[in-house]
């Protein structure tokens, strides 16, 4: 019975530090790009959109869909990096175990 105790104290701290992560990313930030850094796109580790940039060169009234494609894509990619952020932040403190549910 003495494994299962300690074995309980472990996942209560892992679950205490999984969420103190997950405060930490709320204020880390990511910068993706698009279109040569015409488009740029902060984005925080609760997948959350901070900002997005454009420069006035690429905004062009007859080139609606181009302008649109690269906001996707910077989108997309903040994202992206924003889950690698927080499954890399959870893979440390679940030493690369693969526990369903944990990472973004």
């Amino acid at each position: 019975m003495a494994g299962i105790g300690k074995f309980l104290k472990q996942a209560q701290k892992m679950q205490k530090d999984m969420a103190k992560i997950q405060v930490e990313m709320a204020s880390k930030t990511v910068e993706a790009t698009a279109g040569g850094g015409m488009v740029t796109v902060m984005v925080n580790g609760n997948q959350e959109i901070n900002s997005i940039k454009i420069e006035k060169e690429v905004v062009d009234p007859n080139d609606v869909e181009m302008l649109e494609n690269l906001v996707v894509a910077a989108i997309n990619e903040g994202l992206r990096k924003s889950k690698e952020m927080v499954s890399g932040e959870m893979g440390k403190l679940t030493g690369g175990m693969n526990i369903p549910g944990l990472t973004a």
